[in-house]
């Protein structure tokens, strides 16, 4: 089992374009910011793309950029337009049925399951791009001894 990175890497694409301050970011200086290939800030700028969060222009001096305020783009936006599916998922197998654990386990289990994903939704939906990126310009202040 792995855990995705995509959005994480989702977040560092917006946040990039949102401190180019309107002018198009390549997915080449893009992927040697985020410290991976080309291939998969495109996959990632293309899923952004179609939930409206981002837009391309082509041609020379092409790249991608903002489709709205990074004030509107919340990262529960960011996280429902990459990650697929649910945060936890259930054993695609049936337990045993005939094993008390196996065959009351994923009913006893959904309930906390669904309140953590609740709860990290609203998290999410409570942070936005411009949020981080005023995250990102604090922790590069230089750091005063106390």
């Amino acid at each position: 089992m792995s855990i995705s990175s995509r959005f994480a890497v989702g977040v560092h694409i917006l946040t990039l374009l949102e401190k180019s301050e309107g002018k198009p970011t390549t997915s080449d200086w893009i992927a040697g910011s985020a410290s991976t290939n080309p291939a998969v800030v495109r996959r990632l700028i293309a899923m952004l793309g179609k939930a409206g969060l981002t837009h391309s222009q082509l041609g020379a001096g092409g790249g991608t950029l903002l489709a709205k305020p990074a004030s509107a783009i919340t990262l529960l936006d960011v996280y429902r337009a990459v990650e697929d599916g649910e945060l936890f998922a259930l054993h695609n197998e049936a337990p045993c049925q005939r094993c008390m654990v196996g065959r009351n386990i994923q009913e006893a289990l959904q309930t906390t399951l669904d309140r953590a994903q609740h709860a990290l939704e609203t998290e999410l939906g409570a942070t936005t791009i411009a949020d981080i990126s005023q995250q990102v310009v604090a922790c590069n202040a230089p750091k005063v001894p106390t």
